[in-house]
């Protein structure tokens, strides 16, 4: 039943009713004071029944809770009923005697007294819960092994159960009664503890695991060699992790199994429990066995006729060739890393196949080992890799990409000069100057993904930049979709780049409008938030602090689950060609990761998508000053002054040269540093500007820079360059009287710099 404040009001019908009914008898015309009683009655009516309808439905629930808290009342371990915030509403009596805290601290409280960070482990179980109805998790704590788990009563209830695992640690007496071989050795490979099915096959107690095994180090899942009382035997290995980097290792008779045929129920019954998750799989691909650790890991009730592939996926190559490989003794040394499909597309598997049965009824006996948490960190470090190599090439490509441009769109300027509007060619020039700033914009972009971009931070209301920005925003969506914005009316302020912050709430409200050619609506919404916790969802975790919120709603088409992990690629679309670059949500990821921020996307398909983003809140006491307008100043039209232009490239230094030459300045050239040192030798040359790029080769502009001024103290000093600022910023810093022209920069930018710095 959805909870109430989802329910309509039953006053929303029987109120109208009720009217109805009174008016009726003072209305004059009869057929309207037939037609208010006859509304009038059924609407009564209908909210009567609705009425009646939500009691049953409460009884019935109220029953299945009371059935579900007796049945918990009875369970020897912890078990709580919450709400999905987390709050405790029933607690059995083995929980109250675990966790002394008051219910209102709810469920995160007690947990923290057992483990550090319960929060995200939470987070991630309901998140599960509330997609498949029930999630669990095994974890190591500092009082032991514990198994948290958790079911969906309904869509606003529950239950959630804690069992502690110690019963299979070495530690206890039940593993001496397992019939298979146990023992738990420490991180340096010291045998500290052996069941007594162990010390029956070695003839007594060892010391370290060389004295059990010829082939170290043990492989979860693979064949070894076993020192025995009766001889050197194969068997198979398969290892648990344990708490304090303690192993737990167990022989499965591998070899036996093989020479005596098809394992029997009665043998499979005896592994049933083994905390490592075991299949027995026909070459066939069918599944003839499972134990209860690999249905749980599998997440899949694994019945008659159930195929390895209706379990896994992703070796490349169909499964079967690969089980007749392992049946045959091929290509067993090598585990393969596959993706579980009845347990959640984020669940990897390594699994390691081993031969079994005779040679009339070969199988495999297949070893699992959850490898999740491993391939997360893989996929952290590749996608870290990938970024910093986009991030170098982006950086290359944008240094020469800004000198071509700069070429291109300055001597278009220069003949822009010599034709007005009525020439022929005028229209062709625009083109040419709009086509350039459109490839600027797109070179600046690919250094937004790549996090090089120069920021402007300042501190910022966000309400204000929003407000700002609402105009724009509502012409960009049109006359089919409504814009709306929600604030939080205390709003911490923030530390970002009002510029690039502007960008990406305009790239996410183009997607949110690409996405509803019906029409819809965009809502934009700004909140405080607290991380006491810190939360970790797809592969990143949000350290604990004071954040704002920036979300955009969307009731589009949304995003399919397989795609969301694609889509902060640069150049990924699903636009058609010419209808965009692919570069809107990269660019978004790149300024927002840039300013310390983060952004996540939840999206459900023909419902909706919302991209979230946490941006730190700025802790410093200020006011937010609003500036007052200052007009962009005109373009000098005339200069003067002595300017040394320092440029590698020849078609750069070619306009730079032309343009400050037709403003009045006098112009020395030179293509490299050791050139422009040179000229600077002669004591009588006077120069108050030094115009010089930043990377060229030899020695760069920062360096001869600083060895000019030590004899021309007073020079004033622009740096341009195709790179981001920060690549020499603190260089920069350390020269005085210099400021930064970022290349592509237009006739109009370069005078104006130069006007401005010796003027």
């Amino acid at each position: 039943m959805p909870p109430a404040r989802d329910r309509m009001p039953l006053w929303y019908l029987a109120g109208p009713g009720v009217l109805a009914l009174i008016a009726a008898p003072f209305t004059p015309q009869e057929p309207v004071r037939l037609a208010l009683l006859a509304c009038g009655c059924a609407l009564v009516v209908f909210a009567a029944i609705v009425a009646l309808l939500r009691v049953i439905q409460r009884q019935k629930r109220d029953h299945a809770m009371t059935t579900l808290i007796a049945l918990a009342e009875t369970d020897t371990v912890p078990c709580f009923l919450t709400d999905v915030e987390g709050q405790i509403s029933f607690r059995n009596d083995p929980a109250s005697e675990a966790f002394r805290i008051k219910p209102a601290e709810g469920l995160e409280r007690a947990l923290s007294e057992l483990f550090a960070n319960p929060g995200a482990v939470l987070f991630r179980l309901l998140s599960k819960a509330r997609a498949l109805g029930h999630a669990r998790e095994d974890i190591v704590t500092r009082k032991g092994h514990v198994r948290l788990s958790v079911n969906a009563v309904d869509d606003v209830s529950f239950l959630w159960r804690l069992e502690d695992l110690s019963d299979r640690t070495a530690n206890s007496r039940a593993t001496d009664a397992l019939s298979l071989p146990m023992l738990t050795a420490g991180p340096t490979g010291t045998v500290l503890y052996m069941n007594e099915a162990f010390r029956r096959l070695l003839g007594g107690r060892v010391k370290t695991l060389t004295s059990v095994f010829e082939d170290l180090p043990v492989q979860s899942g693979a064949v070894h060699r076993i020192r025995t009382e009766s001889g050197v035997i194969d068997s198979l290995v398969a290892e648990v992790p344990s708490h304090g980097g303690r192993r737990e290792i167990y022989l499965l008779p591998c070899e036996a199994l093989a020479q005596a045929g098809p394992l029997t129920s009665g043998q499979w019954d005896a592994i049933e429990e083994l905390p490592v998750p075991l299949l027995k799989v026909a070459i066939t691909g069918e599944v003839l066995a499972s134990n209860h650790e690999a249905r749980l890991l599998l997440g899949s009730r694994i019945g008659d006729g159930t195929r390895i592939s209706d379990l896994l996926k992703g070796l490349g190559r169909p499964l079967v060739d690969w089980l007749a490989e392992a049946a045959e003794g091929k290509g067993l040394s090598t585990p393969q890393f596959l993706q579980s499909v009845g347990g959640g597309q984020d669940t990897f598997i390594q699994v390691s196949l081993n031969p079994a049965g005779s040679a009339e009824d070969p199988y495999v006996i297949a070893v699992l080992n959850d490898v999740t948490e491993f391939k997360n960190l893989q996929l952290q470090f590749v996608q870290s890799q990938k970024m910093q190599a986009i991030g170098q090439l982006a950086g290359g490509v944008a240094h020469d990409f800004n000198n071509l441009l700069t070429a291109i769109s300055g001597h278009c300027d220069l003949l822009l000069l010599r034709h007005d509007e009525g020439d022929s060619d005028y229209a062709d020039l625009v083109q040419i100057h709009q086509n350039s700033n459109r490839a600027a914009a797109l070179v600046g972009q690919l250094l937004a993904y790549s996090r090089k971009q120069n920021l402007q931070p300042e501190v910022l209301d966000l309400r204000n930049t929003l407000s700002d920005s609402t105009h724009l925003l509502n012409r960009l969506v049109g006359e089919k979709i409504t814009l709306t914005l929600d604030h939080d009316p205390g709003l911490s302020p923030i530390r970002a780049d009002k510029r690039q912050l502007e960008q990406v709430l305009m790239n996410l409200v183009v997607n949110a409008r690409d996405a509803m050619p019906e029409g819809g609506s965009i809502r934009i919404e700004t909140e405080n938030a607290f991380l006491h916790e810190g939360l970790s969802r797809d592969n990143v975790t949000v350290p604990p602090g004071k954040y704002v919120v920036l979300r955009v709603h969307d009731t589009g088409h949304g995003i399919p689950e397989d795609k969301r992990s694609e889509i902060f690629e640069p150049f990924w679309t699903t636009k058609k060609t010419g209808d965009g670059t692919g570069l809107g949500l990269s660019t978004a990821y790149g300024i927002v990761k840039q300013t310390g921020g983060y952004i996540f996307v939840d999206s459900t398909v023909a419902v909706g998508t919302t991209f979230s983003i946490l941006i730190p809140g700025h802790d410093a006491l200020r006011e937010i000053e609003v500036s007052p307008a200052v007009e962009d100043p005109v373009a000098p039209v005339s200069g003067d002054g002595v300017v040394l232009l320092v440029e590698d490239e020849a078609p750069v230094r070619a306009f730079a040269s032309r343009a400050l030459r037709l403003r009045g300045f006098t112009v020395l050239e030179a293509d490299c540093a050791e050139a422009a040192l040179a000229m600077l030798a002669d004591p009588d040359l006077q120069v108050d500007l030094f115009l010089t790029d930043v990377i060229m080769p030899g020695k760069d502009g920062p360096t001869w820079v600083r060895e000019a001024l030590e004899h021309r103290p007073n020079t004033k000093v622009v740096f341009v360059s195709g790179y981001a600022e920060e690549a020499f910023d603190e260089a920069q810093k350390c020269i005085p009287n210099s400021t930064f022209l970022p290349k592509p920069f237009s006739l109009s930018d370069l005078t104006k710099t130069v006007h401005s710095q010796l003027h």
